[in-house]
Protein backbone atom coordinates (compact mmCIF):
# COMPACT_ATOMS: atom_id res chain seq x y z
CA UNK A 1 0.00 0.00 0.00
CA UNK A 2 1.52 3.31 -0.89
CA UNK A 3 2.59 5.73 1.38
CA UNK A 4 -0.29 8.70 1.50
CA UNK A 5 0.46 11.99 0.51
CA UNK A 6 0.36 15.03 2.25
CA UNK A 7 -2.20 17.94 1.16
CA UNK A 8 0.02 21.39 0.58
CA UNK A 9 -1.46 23.82 1.30
CA UNK A 10 -3.72 25.73 -1.42
CA UNK A 11 -2.13 29.18 -2.72
CA UNK A 12 -5.16 31.00 -2.20
CA UNK A 13 -4.89 29.91 1.29
CA UNK A 14 -2.87 32.39 3.83
CA UNK A 15 -1.76 32.54 7.36
CA UNK A 16 -2.05 36.97 6.97
CA UNK A 17 -4.99 38.26 8.48
CA UNK A 18 -7.75 39.10 5.98
CA UNK A 19 -8.60 42.52 4.79
CA UNK A 20 -12.39 43.34 4.33
CA UNK A 21 -12.90 44.69 1.20
CA UNK A 22 -14.28 48.32 0.79
CA UNK A 23 -17.76 48.51 -0.72
CA UNK A 24 -18.13 51.30 -3.49
CA UNK A 25 -19.95 54.23 -3.14
CA UNK A 26 -23.70 53.61 -3.74
CA UNK A 27 -26.03 56.29 -6.03
CA UNK A 28 -28.65 56.20 -3.61
CA UNK A 29 -28.78 58.28 0.15
CA UNK A 30 -29.94 55.76 2.99
CA UNK A 31 -32.59 56.98 5.09
CA UNK A 32 -30.66 58.12 8.12
CA UNK A 33 -27.99 59.84 5.94
CA UNK A 34 -28.55 63.51 6.25
CA UNK A 35 -27.01 64.31 2.75
CA UNK A 36 -24.99 67.25 1.32
CA UNK A 37 -25.37 70.69 3.02
CA UNK A 38 -28.15 72.80 1.50
CA UNK A 39 -25.20 75.47 0.80
CA UNK A 40 -23.30 73.06 -1.33
CA UNK A 41 -26.57 72.23 -3.06
CA UNK A 42 -26.99 76.12 -3.80
CA UNK A 43 -23.43 76.51 -4.81
CA UNK A 44 -23.71 73.46 -7.18
CA UNK A 45 -27.01 74.30 -8.94
CA UNK A 46 -26.24 76.55 -11.65
CA UNK A 47 -27.08 80.33 -11.05
CA UNK A 48 -28.98 82.88 -13.26
CA UNK A 49 -27.66 84.34 -16.26
CA UNK A 50 -25.75 86.91 -15.91
CA UNK A 51 -26.95 90.17 -17.23
CA UNK A 52 -25.30 93.90 -18.29
CA UNK A 53 -25.22 95.59 -15.27
CA UNK A 54 -28.09 98.37 -15.04
CA UNK A 55 -27.25 101.39 -15.41
CA UNK A 56 -27.62 103.97 -12.63
CA UNK A 57 -30.80 106.27 -13.08
CA UNK A 58 -28.44 109.52 -12.33
CA UNK A 59 -26.11 108.50 -15.28
CA UNK A 60 -28.93 108.33 -17.51
CA UNK A 61 -30.43 111.58 -16.19
CA UNK A 62 -26.86 113.08 -16.63
CA UNK A 63 -26.38 112.11 -20.31
CA UNK A 64 -30.13 113.15 -21.05
CA UNK A 65 -29.48 116.91 -19.54
CA UNK A 66 -26.17 117.44 -21.27
CA UNK A 67 -27.67 116.14 -25.02
CA UNK A 68 -30.85 118.31 -24.20
CA UNK A 69 -27.98 121.04 -23.60
CA UNK A 70 -26.03 119.95 -27.13
CA UNK A 71 -29.41 119.87 -28.82
CA UNK A 72 -31.09 122.95 -27.92
CA UNK A 73 -28.78 125.64 -29.03
CA UNK A 74 -28.92 124.31 -32.77
CA UNK A 75 -32.55 124.38 -32.45
CA UNK A 76 -33.03 127.48 -31.70
CA UNK A 77 -30.52 128.50 -34.14
CA UNK A 78 -32.07 126.51 -36.88
CA UNK A 79 -35.08 128.44 -35.62
CA UNK A 80 -33.61 131.77 -36.54
CA UNK A 81 -32.39 130.50 -39.50
CA UNK A 82 -35.49 129.84 -40.81
CA UNK A 83 -37.46 132.65 -39.61
CA UNK A 84 -34.88 135.08 -41.13
CA UNK A 85 -33.77 132.84 -44.31
CA UNK A 86 -32.87 136.17 -46.65
CA UNK A 87 -30.10 137.76 -44.07
CA UNK A 88 -28.69 134.65 -43.32
CA UNK A 89 -28.29 133.59 -47.09
CA UNK A 90 -27.30 137.47 -48.08
CA UNK A 91 -24.96 136.87 -44.96
CA UNK A 92 -23.49 133.42 -46.35
CA UNK A 93 -22.91 134.97 -49.51
CA UNK A 94 -20.77 137.80 -48.41
CA UNK A 95 -18.85 135.42 -46.35
CA UNK A 96 -17.96 133.42 -49.33
CA UNK A 97 -16.70 136.97 -50.97
CA UNK A 98 -14.49 137.70 -47.83
CA UNK A 99 -10.98 139.32 -48.19
CA UNK A 100 -8.60 135.94 -47.16
CA UNK A 101 -6.43 138.16 -45.76
CA UNK A 102 -8.35 139.50 -43.35
CA UNK A 103 -9.40 136.46 -42.31
CA UNK A 104 -6.04 134.48 -42.17
CA UNK A 105 -5.02 137.84 -39.64
CA UNK A 106 -8.41 136.83 -37.85
CA UNK A 107 -6.79 133.35 -37.49
CA UNK A 108 -3.62 133.99 -36.25
CA UNK A 109 -5.40 136.09 -33.41
CA UNK A 110 -7.39 133.07 -32.39
CA UNK A 111 -4.44 131.38 -31.94
CA UNK A 112 -3.04 134.21 -29.22
CA UNK A 113 -6.23 133.54 -27.46
CA UNK A 114 -5.29 130.10 -26.56
CA UNK A 115 -1.40 131.34 -25.62
CA UNK A 116 -3.64 133.78 -23.57
CA UNK A 117 -5.97 131.52 -21.68
CA UNK A 118 -3.00 129.43 -20.54
CA UNK A 119 -1.01 132.35 -19.00
CA UNK A 120 -3.88 133.24 -17.04
CA UNK A 121 -4.43 129.37 -16.05
CA UNK A 122 -0.77 129.58 -14.94
CA UNK A 123 -0.87 132.62 -13.28
CA UNK A 124 -4.06 131.79 -10.95
CA UNK A 125 -1.94 128.87 -9.95
CA UNK A 126 1.56 129.08 -7.72
CA UNK A 127 2.70 125.26 -9.06
CA UNK A 128 4.49 125.63 -12.58
CA UNK A 129 2.78 123.55 -14.99
CA UNK A 130 4.30 122.03 -18.21
CA UNK A 131 3.26 124.49 -21.18
CA UNK A 132 2.93 122.50 -23.51
CA UNK A 133 0.08 120.29 -22.07
CA UNK A 134 -1.37 123.55 -20.34
CA UNK A 135 -1.76 124.95 -24.15
CA UNK A 136 -3.09 121.89 -25.34
CA UNK A 137 -5.12 121.32 -22.61
CA UNK A 138 -6.66 124.52 -23.44
CA UNK A 139 -6.96 124.14 -27.28
CA UNK A 140 -9.10 121.29 -25.92
CA UNK A 141 -10.96 122.70 -23.57
CA UNK A 142 -12.86 124.94 -26.35
CA UNK A 143 -14.46 121.91 -28.03
CA UNK A 144 -15.66 120.76 -24.35
CA UNK A 145 -17.55 124.28 -24.32
CA UNK A 146 -19.75 123.68 -26.85
CA UNK A 147 -21.60 120.97 -24.77
CA UNK A 148 -21.79 122.86 -21.31
CA UNK A 149 -22.87 127.17 -21.03
CA UNK A 150 -21.11 129.28 -19.25
CA UNK A 151 -17.63 127.84 -19.88
CA UNK A 152 -18.16 125.18 -17.50
CA UNK A 153 -17.01 122.23 -19.94
CA UNK A 154 -13.25 124.22 -20.20
CA UNK A 155 -13.54 124.19 -16.29
CA UNK A 156 -13.99 120.40 -16.10
CA UNK A 157 -11.16 119.93 -18.69
CA UNK A 158 -8.83 122.35 -16.77
CA UNK A 159 -9.98 121.00 -13.63
CA UNK A 160 -8.71 117.20 -14.51
CA UNK A 161 -5.79 118.57 -16.18
CA UNK A 162 -4.59 120.10 -12.98
CA UNK A 163 -5.53 116.69 -10.99
CA UNK A 164 -3.20 114.56 -13.19
CA UNK A 165 -0.27 117.17 -12.92
CA UNK A 166 -0.81 116.55 -8.55
CA UNK A 167 -3.18 119.75 -8.54
CA UNK A 168 -4.63 118.97 -5.04
CA UNK A 169 -8.64 119.40 -5.51
CA UNK A 170 -9.46 122.30 -3.49
CA UNK A 171 -6.06 124.21 -4.74
CA UNK A 172 -7.61 123.12 -8.33
CA UNK A 173 -11.03 124.62 -7.50
CA UNK A 174 -9.77 127.73 -6.40
CA UNK A 175 -7.44 128.27 -9.20
CA UNK A 176 -10.28 128.01 -11.29
CA UNK A 177 -12.48 130.59 -9.40
CA UNK A 178 -9.57 133.15 -9.44
CA UNK A 179 -9.47 132.13 -13.15
CA UNK A 180 -13.19 133.47 -13.55
CA UNK A 181 -12.97 136.28 -11.33
CA UNK A 182 -9.91 138.02 -12.65
CA UNK A 183 -11.07 137.50 -16.20
CA UNK A 184 -14.51 139.18 -15.56
CA UNK A 185 -12.77 141.94 -13.35
CA UNK A 186 -10.09 142.38 -16.41
CA UNK A 187 -12.84 142.61 -19.30
CA UNK A 188 -15.14 145.32 -17.02
CA UNK A 189 -11.72 147.42 -16.72
CA UNK A 190 -11.32 147.35 -20.42
CA UNK A 191 -14.93 148.12 -20.79
CA UNK A 192 -15.26 150.54 -18.77
CA UNK A 193 -11.81 151.84 -20.36
CA UNK A 194 -13.36 151.83 -24.00
CA UNK A 195 -16.40 153.65 -22.76
CA UNK A 196 -14.61 156.27 -21.70
CA UNK A 197 -12.46 157.10 -24.79
CA UNK A 198 -15.18 156.60 -27.23
CA UNK A 199 -18.53 158.64 -27.83
CA UNK A 200 -20.36 155.31 -29.30
CA UNK A 201 -21.29 154.52 -25.35
CA UNK A 202 -24.27 156.58 -25.94
CA UNK A 203 -25.87 154.52 -28.61
CA UNK A 204 -25.68 151.50 -25.89
CA UNK A 205 -28.43 152.98 -24.24
CA UNK A 206 -31.31 151.28 -26.59
CA UNK A 207 -29.79 148.10 -25.58
CA UNK A 208 -30.15 148.51 -21.75
CA UNK A 209 -33.52 146.84 -20.97
CA UNK A 210 -36.17 148.84 -19.55
CA UNK A 211 -37.47 148.81 -15.70
CA UNK A 212 -40.01 145.53 -16.59
CA UNK A 213 -37.12 143.56 -17.28
CA UNK A 214 -34.33 144.69 -15.00
CA UNK A 215 -36.87 144.79 -11.59
CA UNK A 216 -37.61 141.00 -11.86
CA UNK A 217 -33.67 140.19 -12.70
CA UNK A 218 -32.70 142.24 -9.54
CA UNK A 219 -35.34 140.49 -8.20
CA UNK A 220 -34.13 137.41 -9.35
CA UNK A 221 -30.43 137.91 -8.20
CA UNK A 222 -31.75 138.90 -4.93
CA UNK A 223 -33.47 135.46 -4.36
CA UNK A 224 -30.54 133.70 -5.58
CA UNK A 225 -28.35 135.28 -3.05
CA UNK A 226 -30.48 135.02 -0.21
CA UNK A 227 -30.85 131.59 -0.89
CA UNK A 228 -27.16 130.32 -1.36
CA UNK A 229 -26.10 132.76 2.25
CA UNK A 230 -29.23 130.97 3.71
CA UNK A 231 -27.47 127.51 2.85
CA UNK A 232 -24.18 128.22 3.75
CA UNK A 233 -25.20 129.53 6.62
CA UNK A 234 -27.74 126.87 7.98
CA UNK A 235 -26.18 123.45 6.26
CA UNK A 236 -23.37 122.82 8.29
CA UNK A 237 -22.39 119.80 5.34
CA UNK A 238 -22.55 122.74 3.12
CA UNK A 239 -20.71 124.91 4.76
CA UNK A 240 -17.71 123.43 5.93
CA UNK A 241 -15.74 122.39 3.12
CA UNK A 242 -16.75 125.82 1.00
CA UNK A 243 -14.67 127.90 4.12
CA UNK A 244 -12.46 125.18 3.71
CA UNK A 245 -12.11 126.01 -0.01
CA UNK A 246 -12.47 129.72 0.74
CA UNK A 247 -9.19 129.43 2.96
CA UNK A 248 -7.56 127.59 0.40
CA UNK A 249 -8.31 130.14 -2.28
CA UNK A 250 -7.35 133.35 -0.38
CA UNK A 251 -3.82 131.71 0.77
CA UNK A 252 -3.31 130.96 -2.99
CA UNK A 253 -4.08 134.45 -3.99
CA UNK A 254 -2.04 135.83 -1.64
CA UNK A 255 0.89 133.99 -2.69
CA UNK A 256 0.36 134.17 -6.35
CA UNK A 257 0.23 138.14 -6.20
CA UNK A 258 3.28 137.70 -4.03
CA UNK A 259 5.04 136.15 -7.33
CA UNK A 260 5.55 139.19 -10.09
CA UNK A 261 5.99 136.61 -12.39
CA UNK A 262 2.62 134.93 -11.96
CA UNK A 263 1.20 138.61 -11.54
CA UNK A 264 1.86 139.81 -14.67
CA UNK A 265 0.27 136.11 -16.18
CA UNK A 266 -2.95 136.41 -14.34
CA UNK A 267 -3.58 139.77 -15.06
CA UNK A 268 -1.92 140.65 -18.28
CA UNK A 269 -3.26 137.35 -19.82
CA UNK A 270 -6.78 138.25 -18.81
CA UNK A 271 -6.51 142.07 -19.88
CA UNK A 272 -4.93 140.97 -23.42
CA UNK A 273 -8.15 137.93 -23.99
CA UNK A 274 -11.03 140.26 -24.52
CA UNK A 275 -8.79 142.64 -26.78
CA UNK A 276 -7.39 139.59 -29.28
CA UNK A 277 -10.91 138.57 -29.57
CA UNK A 278 -11.94 141.89 -29.98
CA UNK A 279 -9.31 142.07 -32.28
CA UNK A 280 -10.78 138.68 -34.36
CA UNK A 281 -14.08 140.15 -34.67
CA UNK A 282 -12.70 143.43 -36.22
CA UNK A 283 -10.37 141.57 -39.14
CA UNK A 284 -13.37 139.45 -40.09
CA UNK A 285 -15.85 143.18 -40.19
CA UNK A 286 -13.22 144.23 -42.18
CA UNK A 287 -12.84 141.40 -44.73
CA UNK A 288 -16.41 141.93 -45.32
CA UNK A 289 -16.55 145.59 -45.21
CA UNK A 290 -18.46 145.98 -42.01
CA UNK A 291 -17.81 149.99 -42.41
CA UNK A 292 -17.56 150.14 -37.95
CA UNK A 293 -14.43 151.65 -36.80
CA UNK A 294 -12.08 149.25 -34.97
CA UNK A 295 -13.06 150.82 -31.64
CA UNK A 296 -16.51 150.13 -32.11
CA UNK A 297 -16.22 146.86 -32.99
CA UNK A 298 -14.17 146.24 -29.70
CA UNK A 299 -16.59 148.07 -27.80
CA UNK A 300 -19.79 145.93 -29.39
CA UNK A 301 -17.93 142.46 -28.60
CA UNK A 302 -17.34 143.86 -24.98
CA UNK A 303 -21.02 144.90 -24.16
CA UNK A 304 -22.68 141.86 -26.20
CA UNK A 305 -20.30 139.53 -24.25
CA UNK A 306 -21.41 141.43 -20.93
CA UNK A 307 -25.13 141.27 -21.75
CA UNK A 308 -25.24 137.84 -23.39
CA UNK A 309 -22.86 136.25 -20.46
CA UNK A 310 -26.13 137.09 -18.11
CA UNK A 311 -28.20 134.27 -19.80
CA UNK A 312 -25.34 131.40 -20.26
CA UNK A 313 -26.28 129.50 -23.15
CA UNK A 314 -24.14 126.80 -24.89
CA UNK A 315 -22.31 128.09 -28.13
CA UNK A 316 -21.88 131.40 -27.23
CA UNK A 317 -26.05 131.59 -28.74
CA UNK A 318 -27.07 135.04 -26.51
CA UNK A 319 -23.56 136.78 -26.87
CA UNK A 320 -24.04 136.18 -30.87
CA UNK A 321 -27.71 137.55 -30.93
CA UNK A 322 -26.26 140.47 -28.50
CA UNK A 323 -23.33 141.28 -30.87
CA UNK A 324 -25.69 141.23 -34.27
CA UNK A 325 -27.94 143.72 -32.24
CA UNK A 326 -25.28 145.98 -30.87
CA UNK A 327 -23.71 146.46 -34.63
CA UNK A 328 -26.96 147.52 -36.06
CA UNK A 329 -27.33 150.04 -33.31
CA UNK A 330 -24.07 151.45 -34.38
CA UNK A 331 -24.79 151.67 -38.09
CA UNK A 332 -24.20 148.28 -39.51
CA UNK A 333 -26.59 146.76 -42.16
CA UNK A 334 -28.07 143.60 -40.43
CA UNK A 335 -26.82 141.34 -43.22
CA UNK A 336 -22.88 142.43 -42.80
CA UNK A 337 -23.42 142.28 -39.46
CA UNK A 338 -25.06 138.62 -39.35
CA UNK A 339 -22.17 137.31 -41.89
CA UNK A 340 -19.66 139.45 -39.54
CA UNK A 341 -20.65 137.02 -36.44
CA UNK A 342 -21.19 133.91 -38.54
CA UNK A 343 -17.43 134.34 -39.58
CA UNK A 344 -16.28 135.19 -36.23
CA UNK A 345 -18.08 131.96 -34.59
CA UNK A 346 -16.45 129.99 -37.89
CA UNK A 347 -12.98 131.03 -37.15
CA UNK A 348 -12.25 130.81 -33.21
CA UNK A 349 -15.26 127.47 -32.51
CA UNK A 350 -16.19 125.56 -35.74
CA UNK A 351 -12.89 125.58 -37.25
CA UNK A 352 -11.11 124.44 -34.38
CA UNK A 353 -14.05 121.91 -32.84
CA UNK A 354 -12.74 118.64 -34.92
CA UNK A 355 -9.37 119.87 -34.34
CA UNK A 356 -9.84 120.40 -30.71
CA UNK A 357 -12.03 117.09 -29.77
CA UNK A 358 -9.05 115.01 -31.47
CA UNK A 359 -6.46 116.77 -28.89
CA UNK A 360 -8.69 116.13 -26.36
CA UNK A 361 -9.01 112.37 -27.26
CA UNK A 362 -5.43 112.36 -27.38
CA UNK A 363 -5.36 114.04 -23.60
CA UNK A 364 -7.64 111.17 -22.40
CA UNK A 365 -5.54 108.49 -23.97
CA UNK A 366 -2.52 109.47 -23.42
CA UNK A 367 -3.88 109.67 -19.21
CA UNK A 368 -2.92 113.58 -19.23
CA UNK A 369 -6.81 114.39 -18.22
Amino acid sequence: MSPSRSSAPHPSTSTSPSTTPTPAPSRFRSVGDPGPEPSAVRRALPGPAAGPPARPASLVSARSVRLALCVVPVLLAGCWAVTNRPVLVEGIRRLVAADPGWLLAGAGLTCLSWVAASCVRQGALPDRLPPGLLLASQFAAGAANHALPGGLGAHAVTLRFLRGQGVPLNRASASIGLYSLVRSGAKALVLLAFLAASPAWRRLGALVPDERLLVPMAAGTGAVVAVVGAVMVFVRPVRRPVTGLVRSALADVRLVHSRPGRVIALWGGAVSMPLVQAGTLACVGASLGLGLPWEQVVLAHLAAGTAGGALPAPGGLAVDAALVWTFVTFGAAPAVATATVIGYRVLTDWLPLLPGALVLSALMRAEVL
